[in-house]
């Protein structure tokens, strides 16, 4: 950095005695600067504080100099000095994103916001939908071919500085040189000021608890495959993601935002983008919010390029990504599966951005994914998250038909395909079990689910996320292990459907299909995790799982101490090594829950059933009616 820095000021000073007219003093400068003007002020971390500041002084000075004029950003970080309201005849922000430095400025009508896809508003400048009379942009040194790299900030400022009728460009010596789409020439600036300061830095690392930021980390990176593009914002949420992703290889950025936890991943080497089918080998993203760490891991960095907005968040640009994954965050979600990451109710909280541009990009990839991660209530536990609907003014930033999976810290909700009572019990089964009651009602009276849909309550409720797992069979099938949600009913109802008759009558000694279906609700999918367990196995077929294989133990009578258990195992997968899976997973479960045998009632001739009771260790202790077996397994 010393020698780019020595060779950057070598080049300034050559273009200086060339060109100077092009480093004349802040008040020449900002002269130019009429009444109504549109500003623009480069985003987040890429600001130019030092002019922004002098500007302000400026108008300080000669308050008549700069009347009635727009200031135009996407992001802004820290101390607005320019909205003090002595300065309100001076200046107005419009903020293409909402930030916490100015919501309560827009929220009380003293700021405006323009909601836009980001990916949308260079073509607002290309057209003059929006004019730009000044750009304030910030710049590295420039190298020995008179180029400035626009560093951290992107995004929209190479368009902002291509359409300004005047560009004003702080070159400084601290804003890393980052490869890209990203550079202009010194003779499209038209005054450059020479000042070094620290980037700004952000910082965005507490308004989730830990331990819910790492369930929903640890939930996410399920969905998240080696070799798979990924896009990822910013926020606690974010940096329990990153941590989850530690495990994984070979994994692709393409983002909007690149954070310190990109960073990270890429200097433990598990971001090394060789998978990608688009721009092989770079980290690509439009702007960063990040520390000082980070900038300096940017800066000459070949594995990393910026492109301007319109080119990252393109969809036609993330379609064309293999396996690109979209992971984003919202503030509420109702059990449509709608989504608002802009509003809490009518108050403005923050802006569509890219999200929308990225999910429906990822779900035209091939093999894309759009995942939503949401706390399941807010950070005091006295609001639910997952809502019975909308509020009426919330602005909606993702439509019922955006989101393919939903995470929370208690599971993850798949919502691609699945209709709407789906959804709402997919939706009810991750949310807090505190606000369970309250959306099942709430689905029952909008006719969302079953009038009569039976809901395990209270502490029991609650999914035993430690308990999903998965494993090879003997016969080499790979296969997923977890227990039964509510939101389970259609696929095990297919499973049982799917079985011959003969099957269903020797394992469960059912030949009424009306009672099957019947059962199903109240036996089979409302598991308390406790008296009554019901287990799965199943294999992935894409994004959706196909069961082929059930397991079931309860309670008998008021004894802790022993289940009554039963197995079934479709009849394509019988001698494949799922039962034994599944005896063995039902039998670690029982074990934490302090059950001390399992008993069997078995017909004697479903040799399948007592085949694999035998194997894994069942005995038989006598005969009872209709000539049925029981069989008994002692747990310790």
């Amino acid at each position: 950095m010393n020698r780019h820095k020595e060779e950057g000021c070598i080049n300034l000073n050559t273009y200086l005695e060339k060109n100077p007219k092009k480093f004349p003093s802040l008040q020449k400068v900002f002269s130019h600067i009429r009444a109504g003007d549109r500003i623009f002020i480069g985003t987040g971390c890429g600001e130019p504080q030092y002019l922004v500041q002098s500007l302000v002084d400026y108008v300080e000075r000669k308050p008549d100099a700069c009347f009635d004029t727009e200031l135009m950003q996407v992001w802004k970080l820290g101390f607005t000095p320019y909205a003090q309201e002595k300065y309100t005849n001076n200046f107005r922000h419009n903020s293409f994103f909402i930030g916490e430095s100015i919501r309560d400025e827009v929220n009380k009508g003293m700021a405006d916001y323009t909601p836009v896809f980001l990916s949308a508003v260079p073509k607002l400048f290309d057209r003059r939908i929006i004019t730009i009379d000044v750009a304030l942009v910030q710049v590295s040194l420039p190298d020995a071919h008179g180029y400035f790299s626009l560093g951290v900030s992107v995004d929209i400022v190479k368009a902002a500085v291509k359409h300004a009728r005047t560009v004003i460009a702080q070159v400084n010596a601290y804003m890393p040189r980052i490869y890209g789409n990203a550079f202009i020439h010194m003779d499209n600036i038209d005054f450059l000021i020479v000042h070094d300061e620290p980037l700004l830095e952000y910082n965005d690392h507490g308004q989730v608890c830990d331990v819910v930021k790492r369930s929903i980390g640890n939930n996410t990176a399920q969905l998240i495959e080696d070799g798979d593009t990924i896009q990822i914002g910013y926020g606690s949420i974010t940096d329990g993601v990153i941590e989850a992703l530690l495990e994984k290889k070979h994994l692709g950025i393409h983002t909007e935002l690149l954070s310190d936890g990109v960073a990270r991943l890429m200097e433990k080497g598990i971001v090394d983008n060789n998978c990608k089918n688009l721009l092989r080998g770079k980290t690509v993203a439009s702007f960063c919010m990040g520390s000082q760490k980070t900038y300096d891991f940017l800066d000459n960095n070949p594995a990393v390029e910026f492109h301007p907005i319109d080119f990252t968040n393109n969809p036609l640009t993330i379609s064309r990504i293999n396996n690109m994954v979209a992971i984003n965050s919202a503030v509420e979600l109702d059990l449509t599966g709608q989504a608002t990451a802009e509003s809490l109710g009518d108050m403005l909280y923050a802006g569509i951005g890219g999200q929308v541009d990225f999910m429906r990009g990822a779900i035209l990839a091939r093999g894309g994914k759009s995942i939503l991660t949401i706390p399941s209530t807010n950070k005091e536990g006295t609001r639910s998250c997952i809502v019975p609907f909308l509020p009426e003014r919330a602005g909606i930033t993702h439509v019922k038909c955006d989101i393919h999976y939903v995470v929370t810290e208690h599971g993850i909700a798949y919502l691609h395909g699945n209709n709407l009572r789906e959804r709402a019990m997919s939706l009810i089964g991750v949310a807090h079990p505190d606000f369970r009651p309250m959306l099942l009602a709430a689905a029952n009276n909008r006719s969302l689910i079953f009038m009569d849909q039976p809901f395990p309550s209270g502490t029991e409720a609650h999914f035993p996320l430690e308990l999903e797992s998965r494993r090879t069979t003997r016969k080499g099938l790979s296969i997923f292990l977890r227990t039964a949600r509510v939101d389970d009913e259609h696929a095990i109802k297919q499973f049982f459907c799917s079985l011959s008759d003969q099957s269903i009558y020797k394992r469960f000694l059912i030949v009424d299909e009306d009672c099957l279906e019947t059962g199903l609700q109240e036996c089979v999918v409302n598991s308390d995790y406790t008296q009554k367990m019901v287990v799965l196995a199943g294999i992935r077929e894409g994004d959706k799982e196909r069961l082929i294989g059930v397991g079931q133990y309860a309670v008998i009578g008021d004894s802790i101490l022993t289940a009554e258990s039963v197995i079934a195992v479709h009849d394509d997968y019988c001698n494949s090594g799922v039962g034994r899976e599944l005896f063995a997973y039902m039998n670690h479960m029982a074990g934490k829950r302090g059950i001390t045998s399992f008993t069997a009632f078995v017909q004697p001739d479903n040799i399948r059933s007592i085949s694999l009771l035998e194997k894994v260790g069942f005995t038989a202790e006598k005969r009872v009616g209709s000539g049925v077996y029981i069989y008994r397994f002692d747990l310790t």
